[in-house]
């Protein structure tokens, strides 16, 4: 009897970036559409007074793709960033007495302009932040279409209603820098504001610049600075002039509430996922594939499982098949140059200390009784041949952190799950407010009407049944528990946010005059 062929092992083809898409062609490509604000030394300049202006020290970043040496905001200090926020009330004088046709089809060419060079400021997004170019993409439509929906209904939400006395500020977070920043700049200014905005020092810095070059060259009347955050937040938030300041991703608002300021704040929390007396197996198993996209750093991402000991064995089936799935790496690399760009749930982590602080935190609760249910490695990654992959991290999952450890109460922002069993409804409430609040949650159960009694016990924004939303989109608020009253996705909320209206009338959530803000855990919180 002859011995059976032994199959040789197959050797993975050799990765490449994609043609065209290296950082130098972008950049390329940049200063070719906006000379005037990409600078020839490979600086981006600060837009303000009308202007991209030259002044601040010259800077550099590096991509968490590889390492690759890219632009970062200009760094003004406290003076210029006075005479900025001075600057742009006087643009806001002039813009809030523009009429509402104008701003339409100023903001409307915008619009078009964003969405002709979609595939561009999706590339920048991958080098900026190291968002896979499917989500890259897909940011950049998020903010299109966000804005797009306001242009047409924006009559109705300002009937009655008037520009604030002075422009909006906005201090966001780096994870959205176009679905969540360019979005909410263009609504603000489409409702009469000059607006403000520092570019994160995180990344996001090349995307923004283009965006807002863009926008400019339309006559909207846009400042985007950087520089030191406490020197110059400071005047963007605490300056006379300003009459609105927009935060997110977690920031302190109590500045702008000190200083009696109208604000808008998205504070981030602890997301969870409850499974309760669930059997959908199936259907669960793509759901928690989708948690992990762009590496768990979205603010409406799920970090925290708590989930019914009786059915951890099918929620285990379930959520192994998931993360097993999990594609990883380099977001340009391809095979052949001819090769379409990768399919990625996600690439790199922000920067390379996040991923070592967070793999540090990971190591420390296993020595500490955490059980780990599953190790993903860097082998398992697409990565170039000897590129830096000190941003990326595998995903991984622990079963009951100590109470010790921060990824028991804190969200992990990064491909770490935490799942945590309950015996009772009152452990599984309780496991899933161990962060004291968050913006989403998700509560998967064949009972509806435990849904419906324990849903208003949960302490996030949103809460949704066996199937996660991401935020409330047009119709509605978000934000943790201890912010809500402030915060706002979109809609007339946001509208309202940043405009005055009849007087006497009451302003939304916990801008002035609009309520206080309630303690995390009291019956208006939990509402």
């Amino acid at each position: 009897m002859g011995h059976r062929p032994t199959s040789a092992p197959v050797t993975p083809p050799t990765l490449a970036l994609k043609p065209g898409t290296a950082w130098s062609d972008v950049w390329r490509r940049c200063r070719e559409l906006a000379p005037e604000a990409f600078a020839g030394d490979g600086r981006v300049l600060a837009l303000w007074r009308g202007g991209w202006q030259a002044g601040g020290a010259s800077r550099t970043a590096t991509s968490p793709v590889d390492g690759t040496r890219v632009c970062a905001p200009p760094s003004l200090d406290a003076d210029t960033a006075r005479q900025a926020v001075s600057a742009a009330l006087d643009q806001h004088r002039a813009w809030r007495h523009v009429a509402l046709p104008e701003r339409r089809a100023r903001v409307a060419a915008t619009l078009d302009a964003l969405a002709e060079h979609r595939e561009l400021l999706a590339l920048l997004l991958v080098w900026d932040i190291g968002k896979p170019w499917r989500l890259a993409r897909a940011d950049v439509d998020r903010a299109v279409d966000g804005v797009r929906w306001y242009v047409d209904r924006i009559d109705t939400m300002l009937d009655g209603r008037t520009p604030l006395p002075g422009p909006v500020s906005n201090l966001p977070g780096w994870n959205n820098p176009m679905s969540v920043l360019v979005r909410g700049m263009l609504v603000q200014a489409l409702a009469g504001n000059a607006v403000i905005a520092r570019a994160p020092d995180d990344g996001g810095a090349a995307g923004l610049t283009l965006a807002c070059a863009l926008a400019a060259r339309e006559g909207l009347p846009l400042t985007l600075v950087g520089g030191d955050e406490q020197e110059v937040t400071e005047h963007l938030v605490r300056a006379p002039e300003i009459g609105c300041v927009s935060f997110a991703g977690g920031r302190d608002a109590a500045p702008a509430a000190d200083a009696g300021k109208r604000h808008i704040v998205e504070t981030e929390g602890l997301n969870s996922w409850g499974v309760w007396d669930y059997s959908d197996w199936e259907a669960l198993t793509p759901l928690i594939r989708g948690t992990f996209e762009h590496a768990k750093q979205r603010g409406a991402a799920c970090p925290r499982f708590v989930v019914q000991r009786r059915l951890f064995a099918g929620f285990l089936d379930a959520y192994l098949a998931a993360v097993r799935s999990v594609r990883f790496g380099h977001p340009l690399a391809v095979a052949h140059p001819e090769d379409y760009l990768p399919e990625l749930d996600f690439g790199p982590l922000i920067n390379a200390a996040t991923a070592t602080e967070l793999a540090a935190r990971t190591r420390e609760a296993v020595e500490h009784g955490a059980v780990p249910l599953y190790q993903g490695s860097l082998a398992d990654g697409r990565f170039l041949p000897g590129q830096d992959t000190s941003a990326y991290l595998p995903p991984t999952a622990l079963l009951s952190p100590p109470p010790s450890s921060p990824l028991h109460r804190a969200e992990s922002v990064g491909p770490v799950d935490t799942v945590v069993l309950a015996d009772t409804e009152a452990e599984l409430v309780a496991g899933m407010n161990a962060g004291d609040g968050a913006l989403v949650a998700t509560l998967s159960t064949d009972d509806e009407a435990l849904y419906d009694r324990l849903a208003p016990r949960i302490r996030a924004a949103r809460t949704d049944r066996n199937r996660p939303r991401s935020r409330s989109g047009h119709d509605g608020p978000h934000g943790g528990s201890a912010s809500r009253p402030g915060a706002f996705a979109g809609g007339e909320l946001l509208v309202h946010a940043v405009t005055d209206g009849p007087p006497g009338g009451r302003p939304p959530g916990g801008l002035p005059g609009g309520g206080t803000r309630p303690k995390a855990g009291s019956p208006q919180a939990a509402a």
